[in-house]
C-alpha cells in the first residue's frame, strides 16, 4: 500500500528579502512566483527575460526587466549584478530545441565548451556558477512557492484501485532510475507494462504519445531525481498537463511529495476533479 499520510509540517522560515531577481522563461510559473513573493514581503523585483519565450505580462509584474535574446550569457550576467539583488531564482521552461538552434554569444559558448555533457543540470549549473563567482547566488527554484508543494495525500479523485497502485510502484521504480541518466523525470506504465518515458520532449508530448500508443487507463509517475537540485529543473504540474492527462486518457497522475509544484494549486486540483483524474503526492522514500 502506498503511503500518503499527510504532513501539516510548518514552512521554514526564511530571511526577508528586498530585492529579488528572476531569471524567467516561459509559461505562467514566472507570474505565480512574483505573486507569491510579493504576498511574502519582496518590495523589489527585478526581472531578466527572453524574447519570443517570457510572457510580455512580466512588463507590469515586475519593478524592472532586462530583456536579452535566449542564448546571450553576458547581458544576464551584467544584468543581475547591475541589480544588487539579494537572492536569484530561475523560474519557468526554456525549450530544449534552443540548445541546438539559438545564435550564442560568446560567453555562452566558452561556458558550453567546458562542459563534457549537455542537459539541464550541467547547463544551468554553469550558470549558477558563473553567478556565484559574481557574489550572486542562486536559490532553489521553489523560493516563495512553497505552498504549491504538496505534501504527501490524495489531492484529487478516489484512491487509486490495486492495478494502478502496482502501476505506480513500477513507475517510481523506473523514473528514479531514468531521472539518474538524465532521460527524464515522467513514465507511464499500463498494467504492469512501461508505455512511455519521458526523453527530450517533455513531460505533455510524453503523455500524448503514451496516449497514442496504449490508450485509456494509463499510470503517470513524475518524480524528482535523486540528489536532484533544486535550483533548476524542479518537477511541475499546472493546468495544460492536467489536459493533456484528460486528453490521453490517463487515470492517475502521482508525483512526488513536497518535490513538485502544482501551478496554480487550487486551479489544478479542481481541474483534476472535474476531469475525473486521480491525483496524490507520494512520499517516495516511505513508499520505496
Amino acid at each position: 500500500m502506498i503511503n500518503t499520510t499527510t504532513n501539516n509540517s510548518p514552512l521554514a522560515e526564511k530571511p526577508q528579502m528586498n530585492n529579488l531577481g528572476i531569471i524567467a522563461g516561459r509559461g505562467v510559473y514566472p507570474r505565480i512566483l512574483i505573486q507569491s513573493a510579493r504576498d511574502q514581503g519582496v518590495k523589489h523585483i527585478v526581472a531578466v527575460a527572453f524574447r519570443k519565450e517570457t510572457d510580455r505580462c512580466i512588463d507590469q509584474l515586475a519593478d524592472e526587466v532586462h530583456w536579452i535574446r535566449l542564448g546571450q550569457l553576458q547581458p544576464l550576467l551584467e544584468a543581475v549584478q547591475a541589480s544588487q539583488l539579494d537572492a536569484v531564482v530561475m523560474a519557468g521552461q526554456l525549450k530544449p530545441t534552443h540548445l541546438f538552434t539559438v545564435r550564442l554569444d560568446k560567453a555562452m559558448r566558452e561556458l558550453l565548451s567546458q562542459l563534457e555533457h549537455r542537459n539541464a543540470h550541467t547547463i544551468f549549473g554553469a550558470v549558477g556558477d558563473q553567478l556565484k563567482q559574481r557574489g550572486i547566488h542562486l536559490q532553489e527554484a521553489s523560493l516563495f512557492m512553497e505552498s504549491a508543494m504538496p505534501n504527501s495525500g490524495q489531492l484529487a479523485g478516489a484512491d487509486p484501485d490495486p492495478r494502478e497502485e502496482a502501476d505506480i510502484q513500477l513507475g517510481l521504480h523506473v523514473a528514479k532510475t531514468t531521472s539518474q541518466l538524465e532521460i527524464g523525470q515522467t513514465v507511464v506504465v499500463k498494467e504492469g507494462t512501461i508505455i512511455a518515458v519521458e526523453a527530450f520532449e517533455g513531460t505533455d508530448k510524453t503523455i500524448r504519445r503514451a496516449g497514442q500508443l496504449a490508450g485509456k487507463g494509463g499510470v503517470v509517475v513524475k518524480v524528482a531525481k535523486q540528489g536532484h537540485d533544486m535550483r533548476f529543473d524542479i518537477p511541475v504540474i499546472g493546468e495544460r498537463t492536467i489536459r493533456m492527462c484528460r486528453k490521453a486518457g490517463i487515470s492517475v497522475l502521482a508525483l512526488e511529495a513536497k518535490r513538485t509544484i502544482l501551478l496554480d494549486r487550487h486551479a489544478v486540483v479542481e481541474l483534476a476533479s472535474q476531469s475525473g483524474l486521480k491525483l496524490l503526492a507520494i512520499d517516495v522514500e516511505r513508499a520505496s
